[in-house]
């Protein structure tokens, strides 16, 4: 069964923002990777965040970072960020597990 993929408003204007080329590549990685097997990691596209109870996962699309998070068959994707701005973005906005 698919996935619904969710955007939320952040990660909606962060798509807007990105050139239309940048903006087609996201759109169709996202559909072909999230929409049916989010959760299947592989070395160079999706990966699992340690210590991070938001977002869990990151997709890569070239040089753009897909942060989300799945519930259910539910995809909640959280940003849309170029590499540059990952670090940063996750520091600011990412949420550590409780221990």
């Amino acid at each position: 069964m698919p996935y619904e993929i969710i955007l939320a408003p952040e990660a909606i204007e962060d798509l807007d923002e990105l050139k239309a080329n940048v903006r087609t590549e996201v759109r169709e990685g996202i559909e072909t990777h999230l929409r049916h097997e989010p959760e299947r990691l592989s070395r160079s596209r999706i990966k699992r965040l340690r210590k991070l109870s938001q977002p869990q996962y990151r997709l890569r699309i070239g040089d753009v970072r897909v942060f989300y998070d799945v519930r259910e068959q539910n995809v909640e994707v959280l940003a849309i960020v170029p590499k540059s701005e990952a670090a940063p973005w996750l520091a600011k906005h990412g949420k550590s597990e409780e221990k």
